[in-house]
């Protein structure tokens, strides 16, 4: 695939290859920790992703050997504002809180305790490095999982093991991650973005706007368990919308004819 590559911002880089959009948090030599800079840049780049029609999934990854250490505490304890510039609804690191559309895959390629797990957390799919754990050891510090990891934790994994890693502490493997329903695939030591991008390009082979609407009803259904009539009110609007594309009828075509689908995402 054509590869784009370009610094947008120092704390965060951008890469395109194809239909797919790489950040990478960049700041290895504080483990990838968050500060403002960082936040600013990773919600600055998924406004991007979301907003060029080209950009079908968004993957991101750590530079050096840490995926996230969390909060910048150096930052924190000197009064600095970890937040993204002008965006805190964006949540931790310009991301925690910060939905777009198109699916989001965390490529985990080493530590990502604490803040590290919570952006797992806020990813649609997550691959991890066979050596990185995760966990969220606040409790050991005398603090709390307040970007995400004690309201999501319990959506992703059943809520004894949840209790069990947010009130010991104590980490998990990614093969435990895994097990638990909280990892979509382990990837060989240093190989966790290419097994990454090819999740990715599994996704984005796939029609935008059917992607797009199943990720939609997935979360809100998952995060709205008592929705109901609204969630099948919904789906009959997913489905109008999706069934009456020029997608829609490409795909049965291409199928037809015996060649690959040339989506429009509309």
């Amino acid at each position: 695939m054509p590869e784009q590559t370009e610094t947008v911002e120092a704390a965060a880089l951008w890469e395109r290859r194809g239909g797919i959009g790489i950040i990478t948090l960049n700041r290895p030599k504080a483990l990838n920790a968050v500060n403002g800079a960082l936040s600013t840049a990773v919600g600055t780049l998924l406004e991007q992703a979301e907003n060029d029609p080209d950009v079908r999934v968004v993957v991101v990854t750590g530079s050096g050997r840490a995926f996230c250490a969390g909060a910048d505490l150096k930052a924190l304890s000197t009064g600095g504002n970890i937040a993204a510039e002008g965006h805190p609804e964006w949540g931790f690191a310009g991301y925690a809180q910060h939905w777009i559309s198109k699916p989001t895959i965390a490529a985990v390629n080493g530590f990502a305790l604490g803040g590290g797990t919570e952006l797992v957390l806020a990813s649609d799919l997550a691959v991890v490095d066979e050596e990185a754990k995760l966990g969220l050891p606040e409790v050991k510090r005398g603090l709390f999982a307040a970007a995400g990891g004690v309201i999501r934790l319990q959506q992703q994994i059943p809520k004894k093991f949840a209790l069990e890693i947010a009130l010991t502490g104590e980490p998990i493997t990614a093969a435990q991650g895994k097990e638990l329903g909280l990892v979509n695939r382990v990837a060989p030591a240093g190989t966790a973005l290419d097994v990454a991008l090819e999740l990715a390009e599994q996704i984005a082979a796939n029609a935008p706007l059917s992607v797009r609407e199943s990720k939609a009803m997935i979360h809100r259904t998952a995060t709205e368990p008592d929705w109901e009539d609204g969630a099948w009110a919904a789906n009959d609007a997913a489905l109008k919308t999706v069934f009456s594309s020029a997608d829609a009828k490409e795909g049965p075509t291409a199928f037809a004819e015996k060649r690959q689908p040339v989506w429009q995402g509309r």
